[in-house]
């Protein structure tokens, strides 16, 4: 691996911008330096192996913070992206570490849900990845094993207001979790939805007929997101935990997001690409599986009501503070389950190798500055999950995790060219302009001018720290 040289392009932090060479030895970068310095004159000069970034943006990896990996949702549906498959298809998107998630379901114990996530990922991930911790089972024996999760690098937890049929904690539970959190210092994850009414809607709508997939949409209202996502808050505040809100979907939650921030709180949301650029009319409000093909929760937004405009402004005044994938693909097989009854469909769409060229596309279109989509997708996730000098920045001591990115390529998504293990695309058609040309994850070419050259098991589990923000 020896001594690399990036050398000719525009360096891009969060913090920021600038012509400079990248200077990297085995793993880690050592330098950050000018062109005409003297290191980099005498490195053209030595065994040195030089990279040609002229006429392109170099920025840290990306930092995807939620994705969903071989997730059994059913006996019927696994989601579609292995280990292997989904951080592949990550990495020629330019990202280059991703969390998921190591869930606990009811009945079994804390401890066997993260060994047994550890066990499936490993040696199968091309880039390096970590796992949260999905708590679906509150009690006395899962607070113990929740105190220990740090000493695992494990340094947040994942609780649902939503699925009372499996996932749900009650607002006691939430709380105990959050009080803990608190002492802790670990980070609460949230997926705010009024499950409970929820599931009333959606039961009353199949039982008059209304099957089809915009019935997903029209049984979870933005109101209901809205109502959860204060509920949170409200038992952060009294906890005196820090709370971060999952795939924030509209203005109705947003609001609540901003006010409490507003007030100083300790409050962090993410949003998603679906979120930014899909909607209810234009992509679930259609017959059969093309339809159901855009089943997410929560669900798309009514374009009209302008919730994308507010998320774009949220992302711009930092009330959003991050953008993930909540990658989750299922092949058409799968989604057929809900063909004749939305609520058999399995829910998550395949984001996950799009996510830094989608986002790229606001900047070009003037909603994000240059600095704010790589502080939304690198730096920021970075520092919330405790990875903080180490990722999301290029810098030297940080791990050489860099993108070498083309801002003029055009290309067009669509499942004849993405590297993603589902059969369908939610993207299928859309121009863009912007690419990861070659992508370098702890010093080693993943992706080289175009062409995968990563290898199953270069990826390693990242143990992580309390939250950089939260110190």
């Amino acid at each position: 691996m020896g001594v690399k040289l990036i050398k000719g392009g525009t360096v891009v932090n969060a913090n920021h911008i600038g012509e400079a060479d990248v200077l990297i030895e085995e793993e880690k970068i050592v330098g950050v330096i000018s062109p005409q310095s003297e290191i980099a004159i005498s490195a053209l000069h030595g065994d040195t192996d030089i990279i040609d970034a002229s006429g392109m943006y170099v920025i840290p990896g990306g930092v995807d913070a939620h994705v969903h990996l071989q997730l059994p949702m059913s006996p019927e549906a696994t989601s579609s992206d292995t280990f292997a498959s989904g951080t592949a298809a990550a990495a020629w998107g330019g990202t280059t570490t991703v969390i998921d998630f190591a869930g606990q379901i009811k009945g079994t114990a804390i401890p066997h849900a993260i060994e047994t996530r550890l066990e499936e990922a490993s040696g199968q991930c091309a880039i390096d990845y970590a796992f949260h911790l999905s708590v679906g089972d509150v009690n006395n024996q899962s607070l113990i094993d929740l105190s220990n999760m740090l000493e695992e690098g494990i340094s947040s937890y994942k609780l649902f207001m939503a699925y009372p049929d499996s996932w749900y904690s009650d607002d006691g539970q939430i709380l105990q979790v959050m009080q803990l959190a608190a002492d802790t210092g670990a980070m609460i994850m949230m997926h705010a939805e009024n499950g409970i009414a929820i599931d009333v809607l959606r039961d009353q709508a199949f039982e008059r007929g209304a099957t089809g997939s915009i019935w997903h949409g029209r049984t979870r209202p933005p109101e209901l997101e809205g109502e959860a996502a204060h509920r949170a808050i409200q038992l952060a505040v009294v906890a005196g935990s820090p709370l971060y809100i999952v795939h924030l979907s509209s203005s109705n939650a947003l609001n609540e997001v901003a006010r409490a921030r507003n007030d100083g709180k300790n409050v962090f949301a993410e949003t998603c690409p679906q979120y930014l650029y899909l909607s209810l009319e234009e992509h679930l409000d259609q017959p059969g599986i093309d339809g159901v093909r855009h089943i997410c929760s929560p669900p798309l937004r009514k374009l009209a009501d302008g919730h994308q405009d507010s998320l774009w402004k949220g992302l711009r005044t930092d009330d959003l503070s991050v953008v993930a994938t909540d990658h989750c693909p299922f092949c058409d097989a799968e989604k057929r389950l809900g063909i004749d009854d939305f609520r058999q469909a399995p829910n998550g769409l395949g984001v996950i190798e799009h996510r830094m060229d989608l986002l790229f596309q606001g900047v070009l279109q003037g909603e994000i500055s240059l600095q704010r989509w790589v502080e939304i997708c690198s730096t920021t996730p970075a520092r919330l999950f405790g990875l903080q000098g180490k990722k999301g920045v290029i810098a030297p001591g940080a791990d050489a995790d860099i993108v070498i990115y083309d801002p003029k390529k055009e290309h067009v998504l669509g499942a004849e060219t993405h590297h993603m293990a589902i059969d369908h695309s939610a993207w299928e058609g859309v121009s863009v302009t912007g690419q990861a040309i070659s992508v370098l994850s702890r010093g080693n070419f993943v992706v080289q001018n175009r062409q995968f050259v990563g290898e199953q098991g270069h990826g390693k589990f990242l143990k992580r720290n309390i939250p950089d923000f939260l110190r």
